[in-house]
């Protein structure tokens, strides 16, 4: 895989909101259920001792209730479980473990399963490396909106892995990405715009979508998309590079982060 670093398995976000080391009543009534037996509850606290949420981070206790929650058939506990064992936290780490609790989850529709089940066929890891079997499950988590997927789509048609090479496809999964505020494929789009790969050339759109991608990077990654942005710039005029400041503008306004 020449892209072994485009994403790692993700714990999926709770919605319960609390301060880090808060105790409250809300976490007391959710210990309650899960401690009776409440599948889903047991899945949220996993997810707050895995993110130190609302009570000190422990990793071993969120597999505990992971997979207290896994095995009653949740599918974001078994996705979430088999992270902790891709990762090694709380739980030795076995690449085998992973795959049987993504395809559950997956099996079920889970469109994260089935994009770390797409990450694993990819990378080979636990399983042999399998481009056509990465990008079909990418493309199932990527036709439910995961973000991740869906660029990981995009780079698959732009390689020509697992598929053959079509950067009009690329791009439109780039897009897809993009549009939800991944960094890599508003950055790789830029790059199709620029060299008229899969989309008219339009250097406008090349810089925007960089520079889109610059403000939200770090480290090697903002310095080496702020040299392509500002290589793309050196082939505008001065209007377009302000067209296309205005746009990123725009695009910003109208895709507000998520807190």
């Amino acid at each position: 895989m020449t892209h072994a670093t485009r994403f790692a398995a993700v714990l999926a976000a709770l919605a319960l909101c609390v301060p880090v080391q808060a105790q409250t009543p809300e976490i007391d009534a959710l210990r309650v259920r899960a401690e009776a037996g409440d599948a889903e509850a047991q899945g949220d606290l996993g997810i707050m001792y895995a993110n130190g949420r609302g009570v000190p981070r422990d990793d071993a206790e969120a597999v505990r209730w992971f997979r207290l929650a896994a095995d009653q058939g949740v599918a974001s506990a078994q996705s979430n479980l088999g992270v902790m064992y891709h990762t090694g936290d709380g739980v030795t780490q076995d690449y085998a473990e992973p795959m049987r609790w993504y395809r559950l989850a997956a099996d079920q529709g889970y469109a994260r399963a089935q994009s770390n089940l797409g990450l694993m066929y990819d990378s080979g890891i636990g399983v042999p490396e399998d481009d056509a079997e990465a990008v079909r499950w990418y493309r199932l988590a990527g036709d439910q909106g995961f973000a991740r997927a869906q660029y990981s789509l995009g780079f698959m048609y732009a390689n020509g892995e697992g598929v053959p090479q079509d950067h009009a496809e690329a791009a439109r999964w780039y897009r897809l990405a993009g549009d939800q505020g991944i960094a890599r494929a508003q950055s790789n789009l830029g790059l199709l715009y620029e060299n008229g790969e899969g989309v008219s050339q339009d250097y406008v759109q090349a810089h925007m979508w960089t520079n889109l991608a610059v403000a939200q990077s770090f480290g090697e990654a903002r310095d080496r998309r702020e040299r392509n942005r500002d290589i793309i710039a050196a082939k505008m005029t001065a209007e377009q590079v302000v067209e296309a400041q205005r746009l990123a503008r725009e695009w910003t306004a109208a895709h507000p982060r998520k807190p």
